[in-house]
């Protein structure tokens, strides 16, 4: 005789259901689920469970045990390549550990950010790891009272643990290498002025041409965004000054991709006319017509690492901000002046 779950197929397989099905005691199911051992009779009830279908309430586990084990992540947008690198490495990593990533999008947009996290804390989220943080519009500060733990991960602020790469060695690398290359006159797209990780590229990059002698003035720094947009408008400015640059340091990939098309557009070759140096190093930098030398920045492992110390702030283990470190990668895009 077919049971309601059977006939209907419209309510949710219980504990019950599989016991009947067993014909055993509901509280022998419940332990056979979660056990790992091999005995036939452990066996028997999960193929049972399997043939109805059942699968584990986690919300009704969760609020039993106080512990919904799914963090949310909240990132400027996903379909940046470095964003969705370190989400992968987040995602993976609390997955082999049974838990689950909440992934929303902000687009760094104050009042989103808000809203969303919002939204995550509403979910019952056992913690956060912020990706967008904005050293103008601190919203983790107000999240963070709510008892809540919250890490950062690719950008950091004041007063937070957090996992980065270290920027400012990444953006002395890349100055190193052009002021090594004979460059005098060098030009930085400069990305946005609330990402510490982008600031700190930008402090380590003058920092280092300094001590080489180089100085590079405020007027061949240019804010803008991460996007290849962002390089071509970036690129327009500093190629139309009186003195252009000879080389450039762009701090993320994408928008020194739109710089290269701008170049490409005005009959410059990189790496012969001019040099283009980049940041994160996204699968796309190695196959360019022009491969770009870029500044190598672990991702993933970035992620891994992000979802791990999360991992141990939830369970109430010490843990301090940890930084990785950046490598240079050298291509055909930049040479000597």
């Amino acid at each position: 005789m077919m049971t309601a779950v059977e006939s209907s197929g419209r309510r949710r397989v219980t504990l019950d259901d599989v016991a009947q099905r067993a014909g055993v005691h509901k509280s022998t199911v419940s332990r056979a689920l979660r056990s790992a051992s091999s005995d036939p009779r452990v066996a028997r009830i999960r193929e049972v469970a399997e043939e109805l279908g059942w699968t584990p309430d986690l919300i009704a586990a969760g609020l039993r045990n106080q512990q919904m084990r799914s963090i949310g992540v909240l990132v400027p947008r996903l379909t940046d390549v470095v964003l969705a690198t370190i989400f992968e490495g987040i995602d993976d990593t609390l997955s082999q550990q049974g838990w689950q990533a909440v992934v929303v999008s902000t687009w760094d947009e104050p009042e989103v950010q808000r809203r969303r996290a919002r939204l995550l804390l509403g979910h019952r989220v056992d913690g956060l790891i912020v990706a967008d943080a904005r050293d103008d519009e601190p919203y983790m500060v107000d999240i963070a009272g709510r008892g809540v733990p919250v890490l950062l991960v690719n950008r950091s602020y004041p007063g937070f643990v957090s996992v980065t790469c270290d920027d400012e060695l990444g953006g002395r690398l890349a100055a190193e290498h052009l002021v090594g290359l004979g460059h005098t006159r060098l030009g930085v797209v400069a990305g946005m002025p609330y990402a510490v990780s982008l600031s700190n590229r930008v402090r380590g990059f003058r920092a280092a041409a300094r001590e080489r002698g180089v100085e590079v003035s405020d007027d061949l720094v240019v804010p803008s965004t991460i996007y290849p947009s962002a390089g071509r408008e970036a690129g327009t400015r500093l190629l139309d000054l009186p003195d252009p640059p000879t080389a450039f340091f762009v701090v993320n990939d994408a928008a020194a991709i739109g710089l290269l098309g701008l170049l490409r557009e005005r009959g410059l070759t990189p790496g012969v006319d001019v040099s283009v140096v980049g940041f994160n190093d996204i699968p796309e930098a190695a196959e360019l017509h022009v491969p770009l030398t870029t500044v190598r920045n672990p991702m993933r492992e970035m992620g891994a690492l992000a979802a791990n110390e999360a991992l141990r702030m939830i369970s109430g283990q010490p843990v301090t901000s940890r930084t990785l470190r950046p490598e240079l990668v050298v291509r055909a895009s930049t040479g000597p002046r």
